[in-house]
């Protein structure tokens, strides 16, 4: 890719999957995960590791951090105390529970599915940084025919984390990096000779605060999953990836236009109004 950078990735400390998923009817390769991060007395959420073999480096202290006295730590408490507060209370993070998502970010792209008519019954759907799962079991419930029945396939989705996910039934999943041999030859094996027709990349880098850094680490991984769509992905298939506002959003857009006929910018109402994130929906590689 012609670019060295080290990352983090997340993973879930903070809650377990609400329930397990009783819909069938399509294959699914998949790994992936959820982390709960605080840096400068924010709490981050995000979902979903990066695909690749990076050590994570610990963030600098911000200087607000650095100068604020000991009793921060109380006001630090205060913030964690209201942001789960608002987390428990969050209409879709109760809609997940109800619904047996392990995530309130299935309705992310659900709604990204439902704008643009994305996902279809027999498709091979490749999930980027799938944890903790709810991208897949959205996809899987999409796919899987009304009324089928237990172990009817209608399509394949193929996940990629290097981090491990708890079993969904009916999901086989892939856990590493897939530039790497042994993990390209499982891909390989997946896929079978074709070529997917949708790819969804929900990856995140853990952001350290350090905005130059921080553009580099998110334009890397929309390299990477634009360099796989390109490898992977049918000439008019679509690639969904979740990027971020700041420095390097003008740099991934362009990266998007560089490889896709068609670039739709897209904000979910489930992504929270405070998120930088936002997705961005490449239509027909060129």
């Amino acid at each position: 890719m012609g670019i060295q950078c080290r990352m983090g990735f997340f993973f879930d400390i903070g809650r377990q999957a609400v329930a397990s998923d009783h819909h069938h009817g399509v294959e699914v390769v998949c790994i992936g995960a959820m982390h709960f991060t605080l840096r400068g007395g924010k709490l981050y959420e995000g979902h979903a590791s990066i695909i690749g073999a990076m050590k994570k480096t610990p963030s600098a202290p911000s200087p607000a951090a650095v100068a604020a006295p000991a009793k921060s730590t109380g006001k630090g408490k205060k913030v964690n105390k209201a942001w789960l507060h608002d987390h428990i209370n969050d209409p879709y993070v109760k809609l997940a529970t109800r619904e047996g998502y392990r995530a309130r970010a299935a309705y992310k792209l659900k709604e990204i599915d439902e704008t643009f008519g994305l996902v279809k019954p027999g498709q091979l759907v490749v999930d980027l940084g799938c944890t903790p799962g709810a991208w897949s079991q959205y996809l899987r419930r999409r796919m899987s025919p009304q009324g089928a029945a237990v172990g009817d396939l209608n399509g394949t989705i193929i996940g990629l984390d290097l981090l491990p996910m708890d079993p969904i039934e009916g999901v086989h999943f892939i856990q590493g990096d897939f530039r790497e041999a042994e993990v390209l030859a499982q891909l390989e094996a997946a896929l079978a000779g074709r070529q997917a027709d949708l790819v969804v990349s929900d990856m995140a880098p853990n952001l350290s605060g350090i905005s130059s850094a921080d553009a580099a680490r998110i334009e890397y991984l929309v390299e990477l999953a634009i360099e796989f769509s390109q490898n992977h992905m049918k000439p008019e298939g679509a690639l969904v990836a979740k990027v971020f506002h700041g420095g390097s959003y003008n740099d991934v857009v362009n990266h998007f236009k560089a490889a896709f006929h068609s670039v739709k910018p897209y904000k979910p109402k489930a992504s929270r109004d405070r998120s930088s994130e936002t997705f961005l929906v490449g239509l027909g590689l060129k």
